[in-house]
């Protein structure tokens, strides 16, 4: 590796210069010229930007399409090739091309060699980092505050941690089909043809596919509906998967990735709590105000070992802020992978620091387009939950629909899905017949009386699943069964789906 230094006229300190590794590069180019079956060793990680000569580069570029193409790629052929296009003299002549092979260590080392290159081509876009960081922090762009100077550091380093800096770009449209190809054929071979991430409920995995990498799910309702049940029960039943996939082929594996959530209504000790009553099926007022036996306690400590170990972090910062959110996902990503985002929920939440937009429903547009590039980023389906605009209670039919979403029609243009929770037995809970100045006698009342005890025993423990936009998908209603007591969500057995139709 070479390190000289010179001078620097802006700091008056020794400044070395970008690391290099010549001889590696050398070494892995006359092992892929004497045996091209060295290519197989870097073909993955190494591309010709990550060489620090150009021509070393160039050479490389050459011997990778000959090889991607089934030809032989050797000295000779490749001078004939370089003479053809007019550049043999660029890249060293014939007897560079021949210096090369008796730069060859050994054909054995080539992943070696790849590595060291790839090291050094990631320091010296480190040092181009760090240089971008130095000059905006004088002052170079005087557009960026302290805040986005930040925000953009993270972003680069990310990106370069992520994937190395060969991500990004056009992708083939062969390389589109080929994906397209790998997801229908996870579907085929998961039960359930769910080829996203399931979600513990069989009717919308079903009804979906799983929630989808850069996905945006918007997951609305007005309060009382039960939101944040349902988010917690979709954010445990992929953490569930997560850890059984782990363990398929060794009981004590780890999961690749984690279920991020962001409660900014909620503690991390409510929602941890709400998870326990719901799995041990205690009511989370009673644990919370200690009125459980012996019994009952025994079951909620068993419970709590088994779930323990489940991959979910929880974020309860309040009010935090887009830039925050996206930081602390791009940096679980990096340090224990990244399946699933939920944010509860986004009327919460705030811009990126340092924006001030002029009204409200900007702002709301501004998180709702910063959540959909997240998820496109980070290539992780991400679900937020929103609130519902009060004009739902107006109505008669109080099933919600696209326009009551609050504040900005931004969130249903952002969002690739948006389902409602809605539950008929809390709005008829509030329309019990009073006797007290009921008009039309004793029995009038007891006929309304009657009447809504149906309505109220057809409807509890029943709600709706209303999937109003699915970009790549059908659009209906799910029914699921919902456990008040416990704050619970569930499929709903036959016997109830025949009752609730």
């Amino acid at each position: 590796m070479r390190v000289n230094t010179i001078d620097s006229p802006l700091f008056g300190l020794s400044h070395r210069l970008p690391p290099s590794n010549v001889q590696a590069e050398q070494a892995l180019l006359g092992a892929l010229l004497a045996n091209n079956k060295a290519y197989e060793r870097v073909s993955e990680f190494l591309a010709a930007e990550h060489f620090a000569d150009p021509i070393h580069g160039r050479i490389y570029q050459a011997i990778a399409r000959r090889i991607e193409a089934g030809q032989l790629a050797d000295a000779v052929t490749l001078k004939a090739e370089f003479e053809h296009a007019g550049i043999l003299e660029e890249v060293g002549g014939t007897a560079y091309l021949t210096q090369l092979l008796t730069a060859m260590v050994g054909i054995i080392n080539a992943g070696d060699y790849g590595k060291a290159i790839l090291d050094t081509w990631m320091r010296r876009q480190l040092i181009d980092i760090g240089e971008t960081v130095v000059n905006n922090a004088f002052g170079a762009d005087p557009e960026l505050d302290g805040a986005l100077q930040i925000e953009a550091a993270e972003q680069s380093l990310f990106d370069l941690a992520a994937d190395n800096g060969t991500g990004g770009g056009f992708v083939t449209f062969e390389r589109a089909l080929t994906d397209a190809i790998l997801g229908a054929e996870r579907a085929f071979r998961r039960s359930g043809s769910v080829s996203g991430l399931t979600t513990g409920l069989r009717d919308l995995d079903t009804k979906m596919g799983g929630l989808h990498p850069s996905d945006l799910m918007i997951l609305a309702g007005r309060p009382g509906m039960g939101k944040t049940a349902l988010a917690t029960k979709i954010a445990f039943g992929a953490a569930k998967a997560l850890l059984a996939e782990a363990r398929q082929s060794d009981p004590n594996g780890v999961p690749k990735a984690t279920v991020a959530i962001f409660s900014l209504e909620m503690s991390s000790e409510q929602l941890a709590t709400r998870l326990l009553s719901e799995e041990a099926r205690i009511s989370g007022d009673r644990i919370r105000r200690g009125d459980i036996g012996q019994k009952d306690f025994d079951k909620f400590i068993e419970v709590s070992r088994e779930i323990s170990s489940l991959p979910i972090q929880i974020d309860d910062t309040p009010a935090i802020t887009m830039s925050a959110l996206r930081t602390r996902c791009r940096r679980l990503k990096r340090t224990k992978g990244l399946a699933l985002v939920v944010v509860d929920y986004l009327q919460l939440m705030r811009p990126a620091a340092g924006t001030k937009p002029e009204s409200r429903v900007l702002e709301i547009s501004m998180i709702t387009q910063g959540l959909k590039a997240l998820a496109k980023e980070l290539a992780v389906p991400v679900m937020a939950l929103s609130q519902l605009s009060r004009q739902v209670e107006n109505r008669d039919d109080k099933r919600p629909q696209l326009s009551d979403l609050r504040e900005s029609g931004s969130i249903e243009q952002d969002a690739d899905s948006v389902l409602f929770v809605y539950r008929d037995e809390y709005y008829l809970q509030q329309k019990e017949p009073k006797e007290i100045g009921f008009d039309g006698g004793g029995e009038k009342f007891q006929a309304a009386m009657e009447e809504w005890k149906q309505k109220m025993e057809k409807a509890h423990n029943l709600a709706d699943l209303i999937i109003a936009k699915q970009r790549h998908g059908p659009t209906g209603t799910i029914p699921l069964l919902f456990e008040g007591e416990f704050t619970r969500f569930g499929d709903v057995d036959l016997i109830h789906a025949q009752y609730h139709d």
